[in-house]
């Protein structure tokens, strides 16, 4: 029987186009001869390089540290020779560039030594946390976030249930779908590792009805683990944004995570089910995350379907493995078509993040001069964060960012239902996105300037507590030279005052 489930506002019901790329198994892709790998894979700060130009690493070996606290660690993904730590193009819209280390492959693939651990519930649920952190595991659902913070609720907080969010809801993309049909014990073992460290009393796991074959390989792989067995697969309507992590939690659970709140403030962690079988890969077979299925499909890709792919590996490469039609200099699309983003250059290189590559899109592309808004409200009818997008419009496009956040601007998933169904063809995410961007900016500058002027508050604070010190020293010198002297000049006096004469005894009295 199926477990009953709830509903959040708005969102839309598109055209999958799921079944392109799910015809074939998962594929690995060849071994590309360089491996372009950015420091700077996940949300927080890049990875700090450990090897230089010229060193021969081997697979799996870590080559780049965490540096601070939001920060994995990066491996090389395969055995080679580090021949460049420089400035390279990387996976962005703004196409800027990135430091990268820039590895020759020697074409043995000759791993490091791995150190599994199979009883891992001997282990602390720190001990986990670092392991996780040491193996370089971050969210591959496409936001990047280092999973071992996610894992730690602090002791402030409490996990209910542990959520592990299928729903993969956007078009094109069946990475996800893939790797929980073909992979299901592995996705289990993470599953059962994040339990672990989270001590979650339940354990959900969410997948859309549009992919039958995931939910069987799941029930099956979760009626064999006694150790699951009260774990749950909730089978969620398809619905563009469910796989939003806010609104799979209302659906899921009922539960409402409050604006500008966390999940974790109402009792539930959710993770991708990519990233538990990462964890699941790092912990029990001591392998840290090193590759990642990739979906690249589109109306102008010949072989579609889903790719291990190891991170560095050129785009331009995994184009050519999967024999596509684009032109050169035509651009693609990293993501779905409703959250992803225009790249112009295949030479860059596959990331943590690249879930899908899409070539073409059957949809008309809406490259059309925007219209003015006709205040319509539809863009309000689907937003699945009931807000307000065509006042959020109006705002961010005068800049009156303050307005911005009275319409919980940040309460924005970026989902892109709005831009969809707008008769105008106005861009309305690129104009949150950019208040975001504006706001953001200006906090940073202010933070900048408010610990510039605490500088200045602190040194000038400084300086007149040392005058004032000074002072007090000069005059206590001065106080003692002072007492010095009246000591000196008194015991000068005692010296020089004349003695007086002895006093003649009274011979006259003595004789009486």
């Amino acid at each position: 029987m199926r477990r009953p489930v709830s509903d959040f506002p708005g969102g839309l019901h598109l055209p999958g186009h799921k079944k392109r790329s799910t015809q074939t198994p998962i594929r690995k892709t060849p071994l590309s001869k360089q491996l372009i790998l950015p420091l700077q894979q996940h949300i927080g700060e890049a990875a700090m390089p450990i090897v230089a130009v010229g060193d021969t690493v081997l697979k799996g070996q870590r080559i780049a540290r965490a540096d601070g606290h939001v920060s994995v660690c990066l491996h090389a993904p395969s055995s080679g020779t580090i021949t460049a730590i420089e400035e390279r193009p990387i996976p962005h819209p703004s196409g800027l560039s990135a430091p990268c280390i820039i590895l020759e492959t020697d074409g043995e693939e000759t791993w490091i030594e791995r150190h599994p651990i199979r009883d891992f519930l001997q282990h602390s649920a720190h001990e986990l946390r670092q392991l996780i952190r040491d193996a370089g595991i971050v969210g591959l659902g496409g936001a990047g976030f280092p999973s071992f913070i996610k894992l730690n609720p602090g002791i402030h907080h409490h996990v209910d249930t542990l959520l592990i969010n299928g729903a993969e809801c956007e078009p094109y993309i069946t990475c996800d779908a893939m790797l929980m049909r073909e992979r299901a014990e592995g996705v289990l073992d993470g599953i059962e590792i994040m339990r672990h460290a989270l001590s979650a009393r339940d354990v959900l796991i969410a997948i859309e009805d549009n992919k039958p074959e995931a939910i069987t390989a799941m029930q099956l792989a979760l009626g064999s683990r006694q150790s699951l067995a009260d774990a749950d697969i909730v089978v969620v309507p398809t619905r563009y944004p469910t796989g939003g992590e806010k609104q799979l939690i209302q659906v899921v659970t009922g539960k409402e995570v409050p604006s500008h709140g966390l999940p974790i403030d109402i009792g539930v962690v959710c993770h991708n089910p990519a990233t538990a079988y990462a964890i699941g890969r790092a912990v029990i077979h001591g392998e840290p995350l090193i590759s990642r299925i990739v979906t690249v499909t589109g109306t102008d890709v010949t072989h579609a379907g889903n790719f291990e792919t190891l991170f560095g590996t050129p785009i331009k490469a995994l184009l050519e493995y999967c024999q596509t039609r684009r032109q050169p200099d035509e651009p693609f699309i990293q993501g779905g078509p409703m959250m992803g983003y225009s790249l112009a250059g295949d030479e860059l290189p596959v990331t943590k993040t690249a879930n899908c590559i899409l070539v073409g899109v059957d949809e008309a592309a809406q490259t059309s001069e925007p219209l003015p808004c006709i205040r319509c409200g539809d863009c309000a009818s689907v937003c699945p964060a009931s807000l307000l997008p065509q006042q959020l419009y109006w705002h961010a496009r005068a800049k009156e960012f303050d307005q911005t956040r009275d319409y919980k601007l940040f309460d924005c998933i970026e989902c892109g239902c709005c831009d969809y169904v707008c008769p105008s063809k106005i861009p309305l995410v690129s104009y949150f996105r950019f208040a975001k961007t504006e706001i953001m900016n200006q906090e940073r500058e202010r933070n900048k300037a408010d610990h510039a002027r605490e500088r200045y508050e602190s040194r000038l604070a400084r300086q007149e507590r040392e005058r004032l010190e000074k002072e007090q020293r000069q005059a206590q010198r001065k106080a003692a030279l002072a007492a010095s002297k009246k000591a000196a000049a008194a015991k000068a006096d005692r010296q020089e005052a004349p003695v007086p004469p002895a006093k003649k005894p009274d011979i006259a009295k003595e004789g009486q």
